[in-house]
């Protein structure tokens, strides 16, 4: 959630276990478990309230959606060949014409 590893976990308990000292340290871990269980369950009702799940879904749905249609109107690979083809048209030009000037 906050991305923190476990050298910055270790630094941040050394800090409350020296602010907060040893005796209050599992006092102030319950209260922030339970604020931080509160914050959650706040932000979920709100969520469903909203309708902000819903959104985030159909948003992922619309995105999946516009992914695929970039997909498949992508002409990169058609381009290439057209051009793989031009060349060796050219190139089979090319040899035709030294062969007529040799001849």
């Amino acid at each position: 959630m906050f991305n923190i590893g476990f050298a910055e976990l270790i630094v941040v308990l050394l800090v409350a276990f020296l602010v907060v000292g040893p005796k209050d340290l599992p006092k102030v871990a319950r209260w922030i478990a339970r604020q931080i269980k509160s914050i959650r369950k706040l932000v979920n009702e709100v969520k469903k309230e909203t309708g902000w799940d819903e959104f985030a879904a159909e948003f992922k749905d619309t995105k999946s959606d516009l992914e695929k249609t970039f997909k498949e109107a992508d002409v990169t690979a058609e381009l290439k060949d057209a051009q793989r083809t031009v060349q060796e048209t050219l190139s089979d030009v090319k040899r035709d014409i030294e062969e007529q000037e040799k001849a």
